[in-house]
């Protein structure tokens, strides 16, 4: 089996991070895969470091028919035998390119962010007609989906992304290697979020959080992980603001990590503040690690956190709400505990990376079957 794979985003997140791994995991079990990404793309430089076979593309907008013809050229020499694509976006390059040369090679799109335009005019018809399947990362996303965009139910199917848990093994990492880092003494509670810098992310109500528990209890370090998006730096300088405007003195900001393990087995408590959330990986990573957490009771946060049992969820942007429940599992060891054991075993069962890409690979060789 060859497949393309394609993700022609400019931006660093979630869905460019995961399609990396969804690369890797392929490699792994001997499937030929090649990347598709945005030329000089943070995306492509990964892809390069780490060696991946890529393809690069620089597109924009929605009609470019030379880029098309360029791509239905590396489809018709790459010999593939399916494309899936990562984002919605890509289909306005891969359908044409695929008409182009009269192919009808699986098309897969995985959606992982959701959309609140409905697309289902002539145009989106002709191009949602081509998809094979449509891989819906969370039941919001499914639904939307479904509202959006011209898909019958029999063709979007649920497939969560995933954790390796492996990787993310809380015997496996020195809980001590980033607090020491940081000199954080072991009778601190260290609070953490892992999100990049853009509205929506809930770094606010954080903060605001932050303000009220620091008056209660002394032994508060919240550790803030994460970079400006391409175009957000100026949000960026708004949060770091906020710091200095309710005289915080327990605040880090951490700046870009690639070593998420260990930083997530420094802390004792896992903030998930997000506004809108397909999905969630940075929220399953820390489950997966062990970590108990307060979550926004949003979106695609609801397939993953199960409140009272793996985490506390609070209601969106309400920073009090926020404060509140956090205060909860602070005044608690046996419940922060007891949390983190219930977050690791519910990752383990439901978003388990060979388990998922095990998944994946039946759906691609089942609709291969039904293809011959």
């Amino acid at each position: 089996m060859k497949i393309l794979y394609s993700c022609l985003s400019k931006s660093w997140g979630g869905m460019e991070m995961f399609t990396l791994t969804a690369v890797h995991q392929l490699l792994k079990r001997n499937i030929e895969v090649e990347l598709l990404c945005f030329e000089n793309s943070r995306l492509h430089k990964e892809a390069e470091k780490q060696k991946i076979i890529f393809r690069t593309l620089k597109v924009s907008g929605y009609f470019h028919p030379v880029k098309s013809f360029k791509l239905s050229r590396i489809i018709l020499n790459g010999k593939f035998d399916l494309i899936h694509t990562q984002a919605s976006k890509d289909l306005w390059v891969l359908v044409p390119a695929l008409k182009i040369i009269g192919s009808k090679i699986p098309l897969f799109l995985t959606k992982q962010v959701g959309s609140f335009i409905v697309k289902k005019d002539i145009l989106h018809q002709w191009v949602y007609k081509r998809v094979t399947y449509a891989l819906a990362i969370s039941e919001v996303i499914k639904r939307n989906l479904l509202e959006t965009c011209p898909l019958t139910e029999d063709k979007i199917l649920l497939l969560h992304n995933a954790v390796d848990r492996k990787r993310f093994d809380p015997q496996k990492i020195d809980k001590r290697k980033v607090r020491n880092e940081f000199g954080f003494t072991d009778n601190e509670i260290v609070i953490g979020m892992l999100a990049r810098f853009s509205p929506g992310k809930g770094h606010e109500e954080v903060l605001l959080a932050a303000e009220k528990l620091s008056m209660k209890f002394s032994n508060l370090k919240f550790l803030i992980v994460g970079e400006a998006s391409r175009g957000e730096e100026a949000y960026a300088t708004q949060i770091k603001k906020l710091v200095d405007d309710y005289n915080l003195k327990n605040i880090v900001f951490a700046g870009f990590r690639s070593d998420t393990p260990e930083v997530l087995a420094a802390l004792d408590i896992f903030c998930f503040p997000s506004h809108s959330e397909a999905f969630g990986i940075a929220l399953v990573e820390a489950m997966a690690m062990g970590i108990p957490s307060v979550c926004s009771n949003s979106d695609g946060i609801l397939d993953i956190a199960i409140d009272g049992e793996t985490s506390f969820l609070f209601e969106k942007k309400n920073g009090n709400d926020l404060a509140e429940k956090l205060e909860r599992l602070i005044s608690s060891k046996g419940k922060r505990e007891l949390f983190g054991k219930s977050s690791r075993e519910r990752a383990v069962k439901f978003f388990d990376l060979d388990y998922l890409t095990e998944k994946v690979i039946s759906i691609y060789e089942q609709t291969l079957k039904e293809k011959l």
